[in-house]
């Protein structure tokens, strides 16, 4: 797990035994701790490919190790690439498809000030990119996709999703006001959405990432905006399938989800969950979470339920399936005291499953919960 030590400034990377919670090995990757005050730089999630582990964090330094805790190779990306110009701290994840290690920077088109940091290249302009890295030992390059092109805005903190659609291999990519879709092997682009920023609103983010199933890629519009509905067998340019009522199913932080057949979307400001019928966008039903605090951790998918876990640390758990919102338990592994105004004792990590076990990142712990 990714991790930062704000009495160093350091950010970590540990590996923790899975039934005891013991440390196996910790080490400190690099200088850091924020560049904002509603995140860390340790945001990236870790991913692995069962022989190797790579961490990213928000200074551009990405690191492998092997299971035993041995530094394989290191790379400062923001040497190679320039600095990240992201407004708020950068967070998108590595991702691993077909022996390829995914980099995802879509940011900014130009330099600025931010809290009184520069962010971004300050000798010119930012390049939005996507960096396919062979597992080759060394983080060699092996591919580039530049993203986008002219009239980007805000920048992008998801994460490139990986769908197999009849036969091929393909990557999503969301953020500079659209949705693309890409062959995976290549970077070359199939299709694109039309924007859903018309307006060219320049001070949005877009932070969920996309999610397909049953032939659709949904993609979320931020601040309170639809979701839209995509056919992946698309070409071109395209216009959506369908596209939501705003005020029924929207999510400007949480990644939807596709379980059993289905789309799970949690709005965090209104604190509810949809179940979307992919095929045609209809909502089978829509249920609000009893709590007064935001849900911005992604709902997770698992044993025929749905869990999510709110600022404070309340975990709910939701019967999947068409039948309508219920919630079969909820418990709370907050911690005592903790406030939703303060941002390090806020809950935003999702719960995941492994082993047959549930992992709940809490402010200052990790809780598992099985046999």
């Amino acid at each position: 797990m990714s991790s930062s030590n704000p009495a160093t400034q350091k950010l970590m990377a540990m590996c923790l035994d899975g039934k005891t919670g013991k440390v196996r090995w910790s080490h400190e990757v690099t200088d850091g701790y924020q560049h904002d005050d509603r995140s860390n730089l340790a945001s990236p999630s870790p991913c692995t490919d069962g022989n190797l582990v790579y961490f990213f964090y928000g200074t551009s330094v990405l690191v492998a190790y092997d299971f035993t805790g041995k530094e394989v190779w290191k790379r400062d990306l923001g040497k190679d690439y320039g600095n990240f110009g992201t407004q708020w701290t950068y967070s998108s994840s590595p991702v691993l498809d077909n022996e390829r290690l995914y980099i995802q920077v879509l940011q900014r088109n130009q330099a600025f000030e931010f809290h009184g940091l520069q962010k971004g290249d300050p000798n010119g302009k930012n390049e939005s990119y996507i960096l396919a890295l062979e597992q080759d030992g060394e983080g060699n390059l092996a591919a580039s996709a530049p993203q986008r092109g002219p009239g980007r805005v805000a920048g992008s903190f998801s994460t490139p999703v990986f769908h197999t659609h009849n036969g091929r291999r393909l990557m999503l990519i969301s953020g500079g006001d659209t949705l693309t879709c890409h062959d995976a092997a290549s970077g070359k682009e199939l299709w694109r959405m039309v924007s859903y920023n018309p307006s060219r609103i320049g001070h949005w983010r877009h932070v969920p990432s996309p999610v397909a199933g049953d032939g659709i890629a949904l993609l979320c519009a931020p601040k309170k905006e639809p979701v839209y509905g995509l056919k992946l067998d698309a070409t071109g340019t395209v216009e959506p399938a369908w596209t939501s009522e705003s005020k029924e199913v929207s999510s400007d932080v949480s990644t939807p989800l596709f379980y059993q057949g289905n789309f799970y979307v949690l709005d965090s400001d209104r604190k509810a969950l949809a179940c979307v019928e992919p095929k045609t966008g209809k909502v089978l039903w829509r249920g609000e979470f009893p709590t007064r605090v935001k849900i911005e951790a992604s709902p997770t998918g698992a044993d025929g339920k749905i869990y999510a876990i709110d600022f404070m640390g309340n975990v709910f758990v939701v019967k999947a399936g068409t039948a309508g919102f219920e919630i079969v338990h909820q418990a709370t592994f907050g911690q005592e005291g903790a406030t939703a105004t303060n941002n390090d004792k806020i809950c935003r990590a999702c719960v995941v499953v492994a082993n047959g076990n549930l992992y709940i990142r809490a402010q200052d712990r990790l809780y598992c919960v099985g046999k």
